[in-house]
């Protein structure tokens, strides 16, 4: 895993640009960024993607596998940090002494002479943003952003707008939120994660603490999360605006009604604003509160934030509807805590009807499953009505011994709403001989478990017509 490296001094031209993972959804809208400011691109990603795809016809020249051949003429590389050290296009930067920035810090690059509102939080940050960036667009103001997901009215994650705002889905999973020049900052909540870079919960909190605190002009934050209400008496001298459905909030969420997309009101300033979203779960009515408290915050007339915000669809791999084989729905989205898991099954049993939901979880790094897997297992025990638990998904990390996918099955109360299946076809096949119409399968994860879907799809279909 390579971290970002606050020393690298920056210069002011990058020059040309290589993009090692340039397929990544973070990666693939900086990129797109840069060749929208002219910038030659290039990347290597491991596989071919519809994000290499569209950077492809933007001019991009991308090649599939590692090689330090890919480098070429490049001035600047940029990386992610699921990258490992021995990467050969990396190790040849460094050998050339060629400028080595993470994504973050190429970003940081790109948003250091706008109003930037950065988006932090172990949650809600992709779906909190699209919010934001789809209100600005129906209220003319036409901001500059990076989200980590494809905002689905819009088909992208990233544009260059003519506005002085740029929006930013804020990483804080390294630290790396820290390095912009952030002058709105929301935050969504403070759930312990991400403690394997941290070292402790009081760390992880701190950096929280960091963050508000370099923000210029104003700070959104949680009044309902516990990290984040612990947090709120450290951030100093700044102007703060709290969002949930604690009684105390600024911006208060009350009377909601999850049956279906979501209808709620926000309270703000002594007037109730009523509104229903096109997204359903009583989390993504909290979503919208934080975006429209930035909003408001921002100078913008409430009812038209709100009428704004009414009309965000979606994020990519956020509840994402990928087909209906006979009767049974498959679903997939990118939740990887317990507390994202919990809020995803919430949100499915609100339309599911009479039908079950059957969850598919790709545990995601060894250190996450191996420290919340009692966790997991209470969460999709509580939420779905079965499980099919996957392989972990090791990503940035070596294998631990003794971690796998059963750590979390095998802490089921009621082993018959459990199986782990460590091979994809037999878990597809196994999903699809339980499955029946009105069901809702949905895959769960931050890996790669969205590639999955094809074969459940298929196998449900095979299954129905035997």
């Amino acid at each position: 895993m390579i971290k970002p490296d606050p020393s690298v001094q920056i210069p002011d031209d990058l020059g040309a640009v290589h993009f090692v993972g340039i397929g990544g959804s973070g990666m693939s809208g900086i990129a797109r960024l840069f060749i929208g400011a002219g910038t030659t691109v290039t990347g290597s990603d491991v596989r071919e993607s519809s994000n290499i795809d569209a950077l492809r016809e933007l001019g991009a020249t991308v090649s599939i596998g590692h090689s330090a051949a890919n480098v070429g003429d490049a001035d600047t590389l940029v990386v992610t940090g699921a990258l490992w050290a021995d990467n050969p296009e990396y190790l040849l930067a460094k050998e050339r002494g060629l400028t080595i920035l993470h994504r973050s810090q190429a970003l940081a690059w790109l948003t250091s002479k706008s109003r930037l509102v950065s988006v932090a939080g172990a949650h809600g940050k992709t779906t909190s943003t699209g919010m934001i960036i789809t209100a600005l667009l129906a209220l003319d103001a036409d901001p500059s952003f990076v989200n980590g997901g494809v905002i689905e009215s819009l088909g992208l994650s990233s544009a260059r707008g003519s506005g002085e705002l740029f929006v930013v889905e804020a990483d804080e999973s390294d630290g790396s939120f820290l390095l912009y020049n952030t002058a709105v900052a929301l935050i969504t909540n403070i759930d312990p994660d991400h403690l394997d870079h941290y070292g402790s919960l009081e760390a992880f909190e701190q950096a929280f603490v960091t963050f508000a605190n370099q923000a210029k002009e104003f700070v959104v934050i949680s009044s309902d999360d516990a990290g984040a209400v612990r947090v709120t008496p450290s951030i100093t001298d700044k102007r703060v605006l709290t969002f949930g459905e604690a009684p105390g909030a600024d911006v208060r969420v009350h009377s909601v009604v999850t049956d279906g997309p979501v209808e709620f009101s926000v309270s703000y300033q002594g007037t109730d604003y009523r509104t229903r979203l096109r997204v359903p779960g009583r989390h993504n009515a909290i979503n919208a509160a934080g975006a429209f408290a930035v909003l408001v915050g921002l100078g913008f007339d409430p009812a038209a934030v709100l009428d704004g915000i009414s009309g965000f669809g979606g994020t990519e791999r956020r509840f994402e509807l990928h087909g209906v084989v006979d009767g049974v729905s498959v679903y997939d989205d990118y939740a990887h805590h317990p507390t994202e898991v919990a809020a995803a099954l919430s949100a499915a049993r609100t339309v599911v009807g009479s039908g079950r939901i059957i969850a598919v979880h790709q545990p995601h790094l060894y250190s996450r499953t191996r420290l919340f897997a009692k966790e997991f297992a209470d969460t999709l025990e509580q939420y779905a009505d079965q499980t099919v638990v996957l392989e972990v998904y090791g990503a940035r990390e070596d294998p631990e011994p003794g971690v796998t996918g059963a750590l979390v099955s095998e802490r089921f109360s009621d082993p018959s709403k459990v199986a782990y299946v460590d091979d994809w076809q037999r878990a597809a096949d196994y999903t699809a001989s339980i499955a029946r119409p009105g069901d809702f399968v949905i895959t769960l994860g931050c890996g790669d478990v969205y590639r999955i879907v094809p074969q459940l799809l298929e196998a449900i279909s095979r299954h129905e017509t035997a």
